[in-house]
C-alpha cells in the first residue's frame, strides 16, 4: 500500500499558500511542493489532498493510505460532509477522485509525524509569485 503524507500551509490566513506531498511505499520516495497562490490554511489542506489524489491516479496507484494533520480534512473525508459550505466543492472534488481508487484510507496524524509534508508545503509557499509582479521570460 502506498502511503501519502499531505500538508497545506499559508503565510497569513488568507495568504500565500502551498501544498506538500510526500509519497512512499513503492521502493522510493516522491516529494512535491506545489504553490497554490493566496488562500486560507484550510483551503490549502484540501488542495494538498486533491493534488495528492491526482498524482496517485496519474501514477496508477490503486491502494493508498493518506496521512494528514488536518482534523478538518480528515473528518470531512470520513463523514463525506463539510461543515463549512466554503469547503463543500473542494470536498466533492476530493471524494470524486478518491472514489476512483480501489482502496482509499485517510488518517489524522499529529503534526510531528508530518514534518516532511509540512516542509514541502513551506517550500511551495516560497515558490509563489510575489503579488503585483510579473515574471519576465
Amino acid at each position: 500500500m502506498i502511503e501519502v503524507y499531505i500538508d497545506g500551509a499559508s503565510a497569513g490566513n488568507p495568504g500565500s499558500s502551498g501544498a506538500g506531498i510526500f509519497i512512499k511505499g513503492h521502493g522510493s520516495a516522491e516529494k512535491y511542493s506545489i504553490p497554490l497562490g493566496s488562500m486560507s490554511n484550510h483551503e490549502a489542506e484540501y488542495y494538498a489532498l486533491i493534488h495528492g489524489l491526482k498524482i496517485c491516479l496519474e501514477k496508477n496507484y490503486k491502494s493508498v493510505s493518506f496521512r494528514t494533520d488536518s482534523k478538518t480534512v480528515d473528518s470531512a473525508m470520513d463523514k463525506r460532509f463539510a461543515k463549512n459550505k466554503t469547503f463543500a466543492p473542494l470536498l466533492e472534488e476530493a471524494l470524486l477522485l478518491a472514489d476512483k481508487l480501489d482502496l482509499f484510507f485517510i488518517k489524522w496524524i499529529p503534526s510531528g509525524e508530518n514534518k516532511t509534508a509540512d516542509e514541502l508545503a513551506r517550500i511551495a509557499i516560497r515558490k509563489n509569485k510575489p503579488e503585483g509582479k510579473s515574471r519576465d521570460f
